[in-house]
């Protein structure tokens, strides 16, 4: 209960009344006030200044880096996209599969850069990002309608928002061996991506991050190169090291 409240929290974006609190975690209006009153009080949620609107709390945050804290595969990552990063100079980012979402679990901005976005703990549309399609090309055309539902929501006007045009856009992923998509999620960005395929199906994938201005064809048959090779190192070492 406690984490169904925390998640629906943290999944709307912005804060929440209790009605509509109570509408995303499936209870009826009729339900207890009790819960929130005692998440307040864990700083699992926090009300605003009226007191009458409810978002994530603190002490949110505990759950989350305990999860990073006893992943095996996280430091391995961190040091994929350390390197990452040195070789190409753009963002990059480590993603795992949640459903029909992506949840970022690790990014290192470019030197001198602002951020594209706040990515670290964001769980966003797979058929909006790099990640996601590239992590969907491991998967049936059944199996991705399957878990992504029959309406793929828009985003941007370059969003793929039919499966016909996704299933067409995931066959050049599979051909290519790595996805890329431009504005698809966030206006100005293009993004690079491969599977981490140390699990089967995989689960993981990594990325680069660049300003659309920056994506010429020849920086992004760079990038992709190297967003490739270093997915592939990041398996093999998952693998000697037995983590599946």
């Amino acid at each position: 209960m406690a984490h169904d409240a925390t998640g629906a929290a943290a999944a709307a974006g912005s804060r929440l009344t209790l009605a509509e609190l109570q509408e995303r975690m499936g209870h009826p209006r009729s339900s207890p006030h009790a819960l929130p009153r005692t998440l307040r009080e864990l700083k699992r949620i926090e009300t605003g200044p009226a007191g009458s609107a409810f978002g994530v709390g603190p002490h949110a945050l505990l759950s989350g880096s305990t999860y990073l804290d006893l992943d095996p595969a996280y430091p391995y990552a961190c040091d994929a996209l350390e390197d990452l990063r040195a070789e190409v100079g753009h963002t990059t980012n480590y993603a795992r599969r949640d459903g029909a979402h992506v949840l970022y679990l690790a990014t290192r901005e470019r030197s001198g850069a602002q951020p594209l976005f706040s990515r670290v703990g964001r769980r966003v549309p797979a058929h909006i990002t790099a990640l996601g399609l590239a992590l969907l090309a491991a998967r049936t055309p059944a199996e991705v309608r399957a878990v992504l539902g029959p309406t793929l929501r828009p985003y941007t006007r370059h969003t793929l928002t039919t499966h016909t045009r996704l299933h067409g856009w995931l066959e050049g992923v599979r051909a290519q061996g790595w996805a890329c998509e431009s504005e698809h999620g966030i206006p100005g960005v293009t993004c690079v991506a491969a599977v981490v395929d140390h699990r089967i199906p995989p689960s993981d994938a990594i990325s680069c991050s660049m300003p659309v201005a920056e994506a010429t064809p020849e920086e992004l048959a760079r990038v992709a190169a190297a967003v490739v090779a270093s997915a592939g190192k990041l398996a093999t070492r998952l693998r000697r090291a037995g983590i599946r």
